[in-house]
């Protein structure tokens, strides 16, 4: 019963904090110095999360040419220049990256 009240009080929680968001979505301006802001927020979030899983992947920092998780993501990263696709990105990254640890035993 516990469970259950827990999973149901995360529930109210959650739900009640987007729905009064979403209720007054139309009706807030911000001003455009904070939309400007916001607008670094998605880059900075997926900074934070990219670059330990590439640097760290063991718990410490590894800049050495054997990392195969900082290889795979500067590969990404030149594909996404090159081609400007999401999917493509993905794809070409996580194949060059199972190539590295696969095929070659990084």
């Amino acid at each position: 019963m516990t469970e259950f009240l827990l999973i149901v009080g995360m529930f109210l929680v959650t739900f009640s904090v987007r729905y009064v968001l979403f209720g007054v979505a139309g009706r807030v301006r911000f001003p455009p110095w904070l939309t400007t802001a916001l607008n670094f927020v998605p880059p900075a979030v997926l900074t934070a999360i990219i670059v330990p899983a590439l640097l760290l992947p063991r718990g410490e920092l590894w800049l050495e040419a054997d990392n195969p998780w900082l290889i795979s993501g500067v590969f990404a990263a030149l594909i996404s220049f090159w081609r400007k696709d999401l999917l493509t990105t993905i794809v070409a990254g996580m194949l060059f990256f199972m190539l590295l640890r696969l095929g070659f035993g990084l």
